[in-house]
């Protein structure tokens, strides 16, 4: 779409906030409703409607009306909301010719306050030459649902950052001034396109200066993956400057040498095909396939990444497998050490358990030996003060006396046989611990009153001290 900006120059204030109102509706919405962009901007007068009706006579917004009524931006109502920002921050103050178009942007030129030229790329994505964004480009990453203005903000976004880092880093990049929305503002690199240009003075130098930026952006851990006679600018001087940066990847990505060895090819066919130039690797590579050729082209096995590590700063598309591989040995190595101290915590463990049965086992023996006294004071017909008058303590030979005289039960015959009264004294100690084990049970349903204490619903009515519930409730404790 082409940019005319002198439309730029007759919008109010109103009808800038009704752009704004439809962008933020766009969140949400492919096509915002009429009524939801009325009541975000918040005119009064049903100013809203005029204000949109302004607007797609400019080509500002477009109307969509197949479901419902509705409205969404536009690219040239985007360049007018980015282009509006950035005037007001005082990063430029006029916009010139167009000096650059592609698949993915259009170029212009830009003036600040005191003269000085900039340049400003609009990047344009969803344009019916380049549609295979979601495919060619890692901009959505996790996303699945995607709108070509957001593209082109994350577009716009990834290139400034990029950018930037890269000229902080002594690359020779175009200068990166400020961005907004899906505008970048840089420097103005002097010079033309590599393509554009028939002959050089020293081509040797040129091409080796080329090969050696791939190899030094590599080592800072990154990949241009779009490294071609395109993406390069030359001055009169011969000097490069590399440009367009969104599509860049780190070193770690699983397609890392492939799109390594295809920025070197790139650069080989071009200047093998527009300036004859054949080095020795490449007479070699048409006379003979041999590991001496392998050697002197550039390898991306042979890369050595100790210059930096821009992919980690910059979060560069594919780092986040490296990453979770060193998360990974991070917490297995945490593991380990809280694996070491654990066990000793369970040593300590171990030992409190192995004591805590042995006092349950004497508390249980106590308690046989009171049952087993009131047993035999009731069998003998004596009054229940027996382990009273006695203590709590009866010896096993009383257990295995016979019953007295007096008793109801029949006197049982003593047997000779050890093995018998071994089996006996089994019997009567399982028949003990179940005895045990159900007074236990018991005791402890008394205690606790055979249920659990539940949360109702309606438990804040319960806190009052005169409801009919907290009596309720009071009696059962005392229970």
């Amino acid at each position: 779409m082409k940019l005319d900006v002198n439309a730029l120059r007759y919008l109010t204030k109103d009808d800038f906030r009704v752009l704004t109102a439809v962008e933020m509706g766009m969140r949400n919405h492919e096509i915002v409703p009429a009524e939801l962009v009325d009541r975000i901007a918040g005119l009064k007068h049903g100013g809203t409607y005029k204000v949109l009706r302004n607007l797609l006579k400019n080509k500002l917004v477009h109307h969509d009306a197949t479901k419902y009524d509705g409205y969404r931006l536009t690219y040239l109502g985007y360049d007018f909301l980015a282009i509006k920002t950035l005037v007001n921050r005082g990063v430029f103050a006029s916009v010139g010719r167009q000096i650059g178009v592609g698949k993915e942007s259009d170029i212009f030129e830009v003036a600040t306050e005191d003269g000085t030229v900039l340049a400003m790329k609009l990047h344009r994505l969803g344009r019916t030459s380049f549609r295979a964004v979601k495919s060619k480009r890692d901009y959505l990453r996790h996303r699945r649902s995607f709108n070509w203005l957001y593209l082109s903000r994350l577009a716009a976004l990834k290139e400034f950052a990029f950018m930037k880092a890269l000229g902080d880093h002594g690359f020779p990049v175009p200068t990166a001034v400020d961005c907004n929305r899906h505008c970048v503002i840089m420097s103005l690199v002097q010079g033309y396109p590599l393509v554009q240009v028939k002959e050089l003075q020293n081509p040797d130098d040129v091409f080796d200066t080329i090969l050696g930026l791939i190899v030094r952006l590599a080592e800072h851990g990154l990949l241009h993956c779009d490294f071609n006679e395109f993406n390069i600018m030359i001055d009169d001087d011969e000097k490069i400057t590399v440009i367009d940066f969104p599509q860049m990847v780190s070193v770690s990505h699983r397609n890392a040498q492939m799109f390594f060895d295809r920025d070197i090819e790139c650069i080989y066919k071009f200047f093998n095909k527009r300036f004859n130039l054949k080095s020795e690797k490449n007479e070699e590579q048409e006379e003979s396939d041999s590991d001496d050729e392998g050697n002197s082209r550039p390898s991306f096995l042979s890369v050595k990444k100790a210059a930096g590590s821009l992919d980690k700063e910059l979060a560069a598309s594919g780092f986040t497998r490296k990453e979770q591989v060193e998360m990974e040995k991070y917490i297995e190595e945490d593991a380990e050490g809280q694996h070491s101290s654990s066990d000793d915590d369970d040593d300590e463990e171990e030992e409190v358990a192995d004591a805590v049965p042995i006092d349950s086992l004497k508390i249980d023996q106590d308690r046989s030996d009171v049952l087993d006294c009131n047993l035999a004071s009731r069998n003998s017909g004596e009054p229940g003060t027996f382990s009273e008058e006695h203590g709590t303590s009866c010896s096993g030979e009383n257990r295995l006396e016979g019953p007295p005289s007096g008793s109801n039960g029949d006197a049982k015959e003593p047997v000779d046989d050890s093995s018998s009264d071994d089996d006996n004294d089994e019997e009567e100690d399982a028949e003990l611990t179940k005895k045990l084990n159900k007074e236990r049970k018991k005791a402890i349903a008394a205690a606790h009153g055979r249920r659990r204490p539940v949360s109702s619903r309606n438990a804040y009515k319960d806190k009052g001290k005169g409801t009919m519930n907290s009596k309720i409730q009071r009696q059962a404790c005392k229970w």
